[in-house]
């Protein structure tokens, strides 16, 4: 009764999936739970990438995957984070607020609401074509360039040394070189053992999907074993060197004064604001100028802090402690007293601040992760802040919704099952409009997790229901037991993950396939590349040139002069330069469709073709490869028909698709032409005139169809 309802299926297409049997739920449950022993571990990895605490990707693996399997149009596509999509949100907003910072959180639940409300737009109105705009070699090639800088991304985790922040991505990953004699060998083994151990497992055939819980649990036990996490705080006081105690409080300082411009900066904003919907333009004028100094003020501090944070991170500490273990003074390694008691640990600086120094001694773990359901939280509503992610925005929504749509579609292939784009971008919508009030950031259909349904059997999406409904048990029950998991096994965990999104045999293939395909992929790739951690401009780029590339192509279609092949078809006399053609009649075939960038070179063809049959009595234009005529296209047509015939020359068409017809017949341009001179094929409209020309072409007769004895 409920499938027969389309009404009531469009508005809850989940309705569906039921009646479910026992053994079906069953089925189901088990899909889901296996999913999400191999989603918890990737969630919380995903996250790291996103510039987010962990915990934010096991939030995105709840709301938003309940939410988009029950609205969604796939039975087997799991919705949640993915690498991707983390790595473009984490460019979109770092530029505007620092990672982990509550500012950070905001903008990424604002950028999460923005992805949902433009993705469910999209589908409410049926616009899911829209992605065809972004063709196949611009996502190739960003794909490519955003698996590189994925894993370049994770080196300072996988071999625990500093990375910087800035504009520049590769600028980032250069500084970084300079770090390199600073590896922490503890972490770097932990990266090694948590690579061989998954990819180990994974030649296990029985192993194979739990390669990565098993990888977790286990340098887990190591890390709590080994006591691979070392902390500890220390006041700016107890630093004895002089000029570095001197460099940590010029940065704490530095630090805090930008804070307060920058809380000003954003109340004169305010102001301005509300100034502007007044209109005093003199006012308006002075916050201008004041939020100006103040933003070369922060700049300039910014600056200072640069410089001095590069120094930080170069410092090594050692430890004098009292007999009960307590911190007595720090010193630099190199100038370490003798005789002093150490705790024989080399500690670096993890943050400065007023009230003193973070300082680690060994590995990153995760750390505390709260325990409990995400809290409602309202995205902050700025106008400011949705034009400037507004672009991010637009390229994460299209992105994500093309990567779940092209899996949604493997999948259906070997289901049988009938995708609805439109009602897939509800669904995602719909996932990240619900999961941006539950604290998640933009979600997405998983290649891994969807792969996983389908090989487990999963027959509705109550698979992704159970799924989420087990991260919450995680979220309840385990946190506590996250505690001790090492940041270089989540970059391992990323790094694998990220291998699927090389595609160099498919940038060969498309390089193989068009030339033009393929510089599009490679400059794609290489703008990427470049402006990261600016993602969305190689997308835009990349987008950009294979438009204006597909307009280049169709302005100058390929047009052919025809001839009588031996058998008797219509061929172009450039290929085949011998064949006979009349001195009575021009027959020309246009390959593309007609409109307002093609049509001058349309005429300018015909013209040519004119000129060099002067005593030609008729044009047939073959048009069977015409699939579309504009406004522009129609008038240079009625041109073309008009001039001709006061030149003695009959317009005759042949092959006309009815679209084109319609067109035509709604501007008066068929009735002018007349049905006589209007053909389904060139061959009747050969026979017609040559019966016109009679005698006159009783010479040509070479150029009609042979006839078959």
């Amino acid at each position: 009764m409920l499938r027969n309802n389309k009404w009531l299926l469009r508005l809850f297409p989940f309705m569906a999936w039921f009646p479910i049997t026992g053994t079906a739920l069953r089925g189901e449950v088990l899909a889901g739970v296996i999913g999400a022993l191999v989603l918890v571990p990737k969630a919380m990895a995903y996250a790291q990438l996103a510039g987010l605490p962990v915990y934010f990707g096991l939030y995105t693996a709840f709301v938003p995957a309940i939410l988009g399997a029950l609205w969604g149009s796939s039975r087997q596509l799991a919705t949640g984070p993915v690498a991707i999509v983390s790595l473009m949100t984490a460019a979109a907003v770092a530029p505007l607020a620092v990672p982990m910072s509550e500012e950070f959180v905001g903008l990424v639940l604002l950028l999460t609401l923005m992805v949902g409300v433009i993705q469910f737009s999209l589908g409410a109105l049926k616009l899911g074509t829209i992605v065809n705009f972004v063709s196949h070699p611009v996502i190739l090639g960003f794909m490519t360039a955003a698996a590189i800088i994925i894993a370049l991304s994770q080196l300072n985790m996988l071999l625990g040394i500093p990375k910087g922040r800035s504009d520049s991505f590769l600028g980032d990953i250069w500084e970084m070189t300079g770090y390199l004699s600073q590896i922490h060998w503890p972490t770097l083994a932990m990266s090694v053992f948590a690579l061989v151990m998954m990819l180990g497992f994974q030649r296990i055939k029985a192993l194979k999907k739990l390669s990565v819980l098993l990888a977790v649990v286990i340098t887990i036990l190591v890390s709590v074993a080994l006591n691979y996490e070392h902390k500890d705080r220390a006041s700016l006081e107890q630093v004895a060197e002089p000029t570095v105690r001197a460099l940590l409080v010029d940065f704490a300082q530095s630090k805090d004064r930008i804070n307060e411009l920058m809380a000003q900066s954003t109340l004169l904003a305010t102001e301005l604001r509300a100034l502007r919907r007044d209109g005093e333009a003199r006012a308006i004028t002075d916050l201008n100028h004041r939020i100006n100094l103040l933003e070369l003020d922060v700049a300039e501090l910014e600056e200072a802090n640069r410089h001095r944070l590069h120094e930080i991170r170069l410092l090594q500490l050692v430890r004098v402690v009292d007999e009960q273990g307590e911190t007595v003074a720090l010193y630099p390694f190199k100038q370490r007293p003798e005789g002093l008691q150490t705790d024989g640990l080399n500690w670096k600086v993890k943050g400065v601040d007023s009230q003193g120094l973070n300082l680690t001694g060994g590995g990153d773990v995760v750390g505390s992760i709260p325990s409990g359901l995400p809290s409602f939280r309202i995205p902050p509503l700025s106008l400011d802040m949705i034009m400037a992610l507004l672009s991010a925005a637009v390229i994460i929504a299209l992105v994500a919704f093309m990567e779940s749509i092209s899996m949604a579609k493997a999948m259906a292939s070997k289901t049988k099952q009938k995708i609805d784009p439109n009602q897939e971008l509800i669904g995602q919508g719909m996932a990240n409009i619900g999961g941006s009030f539950f604290q998640a950031y933009p979600a997405t259909g998983s290649f891994t997790g969807s792969a996983i349904n389908l090989q487990a059997g999963a027959q509705t999406g109550f698979a992704m229901v159970a799924n989420g409904l087990f991260v919450v048990l995680t979220l309840l029950l385990l946190t506590p037991y996250l505690y001790y998991l090492p940041k270089a096994t989540l970059a391992v965990i990323i790094l694998l993950a990220v291998t699927s999104l090389f595609q160099i045999k498919a940038l060969r293939h498309t390089w193989k396939a068009s030339r033009t395909d393929g510089m599009v992929a490679f400059i794609t790739f290489a703008v990427t590349l470049l402006a990261a951690p600016h993602l969305d401009r190689g997308i835009i780029v990349g987008a950009g040139l294979a438009i204006l590339l597909h307009l280049y192509r169709t302005m100058k279609p390929r047009v052919a002069q025809l001839g009588r092949y031996k058998d008797g078809t219509l061929r172009d006399v450039k290929v085949n330069p011998e064949l006979p053609t009349s001195p009575h009649i021009i027959a020309m075939r246009f390959d593309g469709s007609l409109y307002f960038a093609n049509v001058s070179y349309f005429e300018d063809c015909v013209l040519e073709m004119v000129a060099n049959k002067p005593d030609a009595k008729y044009l047939l234009v073959v048009g069977d490869a015409i699939n579309m005529i504009d406004a522009s296209g129609e008038e240079v047509l009625h041109h073309v028909v008009e001039n001709l015939r006061e030149a003695g020359i009959e317009v005759v068409l042949s092959g006309f698709k009815k679209q084109i017809l319609d067109v035509m017949r709604a501007t008066g341009l068929f009735e002018k032409m007349g049905t006589h001179n209007i053909f389904a094929t060139e061959n009747q409209a050969l026979e017609d005139i040559y019966e016109r020309l009679g005698e006159d072409a009783a010479d040509d007769l070479f150029c009609r169809v042979p006839v078959r004895g």
